[in-house]
């Protein structure tokens, strides 16, 4: 644990997420997490299980004088967005997360921090090992898998969990009560194509987009930042309207829960239009940074020259695919027309990847209306399928339907206005949450989401703030507290 984090209260809760935050935990590859949690309820001689999918489930009865409560399932999910800047050395696969305290907030060194979710974990962690703090009976759901199709969930099966109402702590503003969320669903574009001999007397060029913001796919798609995948598409088409690149390699953005900060291509020309290429190139970069200064401000786009590319893609291919990117949508789709500033529908140009004769584009398009979802999520395939290429889907996840009348709302609602004296946003979010997943096997459960301000979550700004997590805590053993008692 890093030294300055041994001075932050509550004490308990932030070595638990050091601990945890000494575990790779990447999506998909969540074994040694599984196992870390495995170990934590059996030392603690809690039952604890693993369900066929991976989930971990530890139960702990009641503290005395509760026993008549509605038991509550506390859930937050072990995996973690594994994203780093390009000039950090770093294996997320060996190393645990490199922490450091900036005045009120948590941060990492060049990686994302894993606050979402690894501080809902921590939280249950500490509630799981504490022996003074009074609550009902709790049953701690760690779901695997949530930021890349949300197996866990979707996995989880009915008559496992005996709990009224269900915590989830996967929140990241802590004036917000979430009662909803968005469904997705994942495109990806595969396909082949074919090369071209490179003229004997081009050379050999990279053309680099980074330095974006990105950010969450959902949360943070309303705020209209730049796509590192849309702009190397524009500065290639802005330098075909002049000149004759050949385009070797596009390679941008990651994984699909995340805006893309970064996209590079490698493109040949003739050696003749080297100058009036750099000078088209840098003088788009200035309107493209003009255009997006207030939300990405240290975006840059430069250009270089490279070894010459033996071969190009396809002439006819590479008209085609590059338009196809270009008009493929990206960021708001359409608000909601029933509640005030919610995101409704979007889609994420999350991955382009096209080389050695192979297409992997990915995206990942969310709705509260699951119908128009998949509406937006066909329209983008038959773009592709228009250039040639094979789109498909995969890893669709319901929405979930606020229940605002639901009693652990009210409950919740009266006690924030109490303890901080203010209103609490009651709302939906633009974003996948497992609840309404869990909904499917389990729908008399209460369901409410809440934790503490992160931001920059999916990229490696995230960072959690100190006095949030200090709000936030004794916020949740209240609500404890008040659980009402079984019917």
């Amino acid at each position: 644990m890093h030294t300055n984090l041994k001075e932050l209260k509550p004490a308990e809760l932030w070595q638990n997420f050091a601990l945890l935050n000494a575990i790779p935990r990447a999506s998909k590859k969540e074994e040694a997490v599984i196992q870390f949690m495995i170990d934590f309820g059996s030392k603690l001689n809690l039952p604890t299980t693993k369900d066929d999918i991976g989930n971990v489930i530890i139960k702990k009865p009641a503290t005395p004088g509760m026993e008549n409560k509605q038991t509550v399932c506390l859930q937050s999910h072990l995996d973690m967005v594994h994203q780093k800047n390009a000039d950090t050395d770093f294996d997320f696969a060996t190393q645990g997360i490199i922490m450091f305290v900036e005045d009120d907030w948590v941060k990492a060194k060049g990686t994302t921090l894993g606050a979402d979710n690894g501080i809902g974990v921590a939280s249950i962690m500490t509630l799981l090992a504490a022996n003074d703090i009074p609550h009902p009976a709790l049953e701690a759901l760690f779901t695997i898998d949530e930021e890349t199709g949300m197996t866990g969930a979707l996995g989880l099966k009915g008559g496992l969990l005996d709990a009224g109402i269900l915590l989830n702590l996967d929140t990241e503003d802590d004036d917000e009560l979430t009662i909803g969320c968005a469904g997705g669903i994942d495109v990806t574009i595969g396909g082949n194509y074919k090369t071209e001999k490179v003229d004997p007397d081009a050379i050999g060029f990279r053309i680099t987009v980074k330095g974006l913001t990105g950010g969450h796919s959902g949360m943070d798609i309303y705020k209209g930042r730049a796509n590192a995948n849309k702009l190397i598409a524009r500065v290639l088409l802005s330098a075909a309207e002049k000149f004759e690149p050949r385009i070797k390699t596009i390679d941008g953005g990651g994984l699909r829960n995340a805006i893309p900060r970064e996209a590079f291509a490698e493109i040949a020309i003739h050696a003749g239009e080297r100058e009036d290429l750099t000078a088209l190139i840098n003088r788009e970069a200035e309107v493209i940074k003009n255009e997006y200064q207030s939300t990405d401000p240290n975006l840059s786009i430069s250009i270089e020259t490279i070894v010459t590319p033996e071969t190009v893609l396809d002439a006819v291919f590479q008209f085609n695919i590059l338009r196809t990117i270009a008009a493929c949508p990206n960021g708001i789709y359409r608000m909601s027309p029933a509640i005030n500033g919610l995101v409704q529908t979007s889609n994420n140009l999350a991955r382009v990847l096209i080389k050695d004769e192979e297409i992997n584009i990915l995206c990942l398009t969310r709705s509260s209306v699951n119908s128009e979802k998949m509406d937006l999520a066909k329209t983008i395939c038959y773009n592709f399928e228009l250039a040639g290429a094979t789109p498909s889907f995969g890893g669709s996840y319901p929405g979930w339907a606020p229940k605002p009348e639901a009693p652990i709302v009210k409950l919740m609602s009266e006690l924030y206005k109490e303890m901080f004296k203010a209103e609490a946003h009651v709302n939906a979010v633009h974003a996948g949450l497992e609840c309404g997943i869990l909904g499917t096997n389990y729908p008399d459960m209460q369901m409410i989401s809440f934790g503490p301000n992160i931001r920059g979550a999916h990229s490696p700004d995230e960072k959690v703030q100190i006095s949030s997590v200090q709000k936030y805590w004794p916020y949740l053993l209240e609500t404890l507290k008040r659980i009402p008692e079984k019917h």
